[in-house]
């Protein structure tokens, strides 16, 4: 800052020396003088009465004023002539004129800046004001915290002051201002514990946010909880699922360590907690009881977790899930190199069904509707249910979470999945369940599943498939190891994990009933003596010859069953499913399978299998006696028979069963190593049968005559498939006599390999 030199007094120089007036000599006056007379004429007399009017008067020197000296000057050496200086705004002292204020000012300055700043700061600061839980209690409390409370009385002295119900203390001072009911923030200034008082200041907070202080209790899992009977404890865990009871709302909660039900009660049939859903991660306090002879935690709090601990929390479950959703590695019921080379798809498949128990999610089983199928299905049920009972604290637990649901065709129809997907999505939206796993058995590998499976995919659900059946024209292979090395199909893009002996190298004579058997036995190997008689049966019902069925045999025998019995048991089961339809059978199956109520399983397979043999009789009665056979010339045997117009309908067996029937009876009457077609049809269908010889001599494949007629009388709308030698077709009635024309032809020109 300029301000004038003290020196100069801002003139920029000062007085060095004195010398004589060189305009007056050093007399101080002016050479001339005047006459004063002449100069006061006209003035008054009493003005000129003042003067000597006279006298002749001396006139000072106007260089020096009378002086007779003048002053030498000099450039003013504290200012250097400028007769300004550069000073501290603040204190004055002089300085460099670079700088604007000094050093100890710039300090002074700088800390009364951070003071204004800081307190600036504090009257802007958003201070965290706490709020108890119901459960906090005094010695949650922190000297060092500000809360919130309510006035509930008010004395002379002061006003209480209530925090929750476990926390009240008094806030002493004047209390004029406030009435009960009023909302104020306070601070502690003591805390007498063994009197268990606590006194309380007003706080006078501009910005605030407030922060829920819930009460302090370490982290118990799941699994422990029977050693806290009776006691108050936390978990943290994922919502599996909410259930709104009549009376409280049901929440299933896992963390890594097991799955536990959690009742929060606000009002009878009243959901609490609406802002909790399924997925989320929460963390519960509450009292651990037992309800219905389960383990039930009894909720007092539930609070929905976020960020790093929500994001903590789903990591760690996901982890510990993953690890135990690792099936153990055991050994193949028989030797195979066929499932040795499935093992890493079986084993997938295996582990993604672990997994969905471990997550709460359904596991929707489907499967064909016959011998091969229901083995399938049931072993599968055998190995799942005792999981499912095990984890899931819920006494409906198998359920809720396993559903078994046969299908009347060799393939996932779309009829099934609108009801399933229909049901899923129902049962998400009441009951707050996940979507569930798709499990197909028996089916799910077919170009036929691809519509069924691409809707299922759309709503992102999990689908696993062991089937047998072939998925077509798939496969590339080595031309000099015979290797495949290509085994891509096009129900891959809607499958998670594919199981099928064609994907390398196999075919269908390994059975589905034998493979989800093996993932059975993965998946729970205790179920192993209880379902191991089950490929034997499966085989049996799909007429399956191959070196696995006879180790599979084997092992039936050493249950004591024999492979007459086996064989009646399939029937059995087919004849049975025939009654059952859509339902799964839970129970009447068991026992004609001989996995449950094997008191009464040969009482069963003997009472059956006089009905079925009766029923079989009289249609074969009517069907016979109507068949048309004759011989190609290339030498295939080709049996045709109307079951619309010659067989009983509405009845046990059905068309596809009359056909294998007849199948059968040809086979007798011609040979079995010949090669034999036989056809059932109807008007709008047909049923393929045929021996092996076709296949191996002719390379009949029903799955190749479906395409070629697809193609031949595109109009006919033509469907179907199946095995290579056995399998049904269907078409539009107007055009079924050209159909089975062209049929005939596609036999007629097959030729040996």
């Amino acid at each position: 800052m300029k301000k004038n030199c003290p020196k100069c007094n801002g003139s920029g120089s000062i007085v060095v020396d004195y010398k004589e007036c060189s305009s007056c000599g050093g007399t101080g006056y002016e050479e001339d003088s005047f006459d004063v007379g002449n100069h006061f004429k006209g003035v008054n007399n009493n003005a000129r009465a003042k003067f000597d009017l006279g006298a002749e008067q001396d006139i000072p020197c106007e260089v020096c004023n009378g002086k007779g000296q003048v002053e030498v000057y000099e450039d003013c050496a504290y200012c250097g002539g400028t007769g300004q200086i550069n000073v501290c705004r603040d204190c004055g002292k002089p300085l460099d004129e670079k700088y604007d204020i000094c050093a100890e000012c710039g300090v002074k300055r700088k800390e009364r800046k951070e003071a204004e700043e800081k307190r600036i700061a504090r009257e802007n600061e958003v201070k965290d004001v706490y709020v108890l839980d119901p459960l906090c209690e005094m010695r949650d409390m922190d000297r060092d915290k500000l809360y919130k409370g309510k006035i509930t009385r008010i004395e002379k002295y002061g006003a209480f002051v209530t925090l929750n119900n476990n926390v009240w203390g008094l806030m002493r001072g004047e209390v004029s201002g406030y009435s009960v009911g009023d909302e104020v923030f306070v601070f502690i200034t003591s805390i007498k514990s063994r009197e268990g008082k606590i006194d309380f200041a007003p706080a006078y907070v501009r910005n605030h946010r407030i922060i829920r202080l819930k009460k302090s209790i370490p982290r118990t899992v799941i699994n422990d909880l029977d050693e806290k009977m009776g006691r108050m404890v936390r978990i943290d865990g994922e919502v599996l699922q909410v259930q709104q009871t009549s009376g409280p709302t049901i929440f299933t909660v896992t963390d890594e360590s097991g799955v536990a039900e959690v009742a929060a009660f606000d009002e009878a049939g009243v959901r609490a907690y609406p802002e909790i859903v399924e997925g989320d991660a929460v963390e519960i306090i509450g009292d651990v009881n037992q309800h219905g002879g389960k383990t039930q935690i009894e909720s007092s709090s539930m609070t929905k977790l976020d960020g790093s601990k929500k994001e903590q929390l789903h990591k760690l479950i996901d982890d510990a899930l993953n690890e135990k959703a690792e099936p153990e590695d055991v050994d193949f019921l028989v030797k195979s190199d066929i499932l040795n080379k499935l093992k890493p798809k079986m084993r997938e498949a295996a582990r993604r069904i672990r997994r969905a128990i471990l997550d709460g999610r359904t596991i929707l089983l489907r499967h064909h509707n016959d011998a091969d199928g229901i083995c399938a299905g049931v072993a599968m049920e055998k190995a799942v249910v005792p999981l499912i009972e095990e984890i899931n604290p819920s006494n409906d637990a198998q359920y809720y979470y396993f559903k078994r649901s046969p299908s009347k065709a060799p393939f996932y129809e779309l009829e099934d999945v609108v009801k399933d997907l229909s049901f899923a999505l129902e049962d998400q939206e009441r009951h707050g369940q996940k979507l569930p796993l798709i499990v197909l058995l028996d089916n799910g590998s077919t170009e036929e599943d691809i519509v069924a499976l691409m809707q299922a995919k759309i709503y992102d659900i999990e689908v696993v498939v062991i089937d047998h059946h072939s998925p077509g024209d798939l496969l590339t292979v080595d031309e000099e190891d015979g290797e495949i090395v290509n085994a891509t199909v096009a129900v891959d893009e809607y499958v998670d994990t594919h199981v099928n002996p064609y994907l390398v190298g196999g075919d269908s004579q390994l059975t589905a009933g034998a493979l989800a058997t093996e993932v059975a036995h993965i998946i729970n190997p205790d179920v192993k003596q209880l379902i191991q008689h089950l490929p034997a049966i499966a085989a049996l019902g799909d007429r399956a010859e191959c070196g696995e069925v006879y180790q599979y045999l084997q092992l039936a025998y050493e249950k004591d069953f024999t492979k007459e019995h086996l064989a009646k048991v399939a029937e059995c089961i087919d004849f049975e499913s025939y009654f059952l339809r859509f339902m799964n059978g839970r129970g009447i199956m068991d026992t004609i399978l001989g996995v449950d109520n094997f008191d009464k399983h040969y009482k069963l397979i003997d009472a059956l299998y006089k009905e079925y043999e009766k029923r079989i009789d009289t249609q074969l009665k009517a069907v016979l006696p109507n068949i048309k056979k004759t011989q190609f010339d290339n030498g295939i045997y080709f049996n045709i028979i109307d079951v619309e117009k010659y067989a009983h309908k509405f009845t046990f067996p059905a068309p596809g069963k009359t056909c294998g029937f007849v199948h059968d009876k040809m086979l007798h009457e011609i040979g079995e190593d010949k090669p034999i077609v036989t056809l059932g049809h109807g008007p709008d269908f047909g049923v393929f049968r045929a021996t092996d010889a076709v296949n191996a001599e002719f390379g009949f494949n029903v799955n190749d005559i479906v395409s070629n007629l697809a193609v031949k009388v595109p109009s006919a709308g033509v469907d179907g498939g199946g095995h290579e030698c056995a399998g049904s077709v269907k078409y539009i009635e107007g055009l079924g006599e050209e159909i089975l024309s062209e049929i005939v032809n596609e036999i007629k020109s097959l030729s040996k390999i």
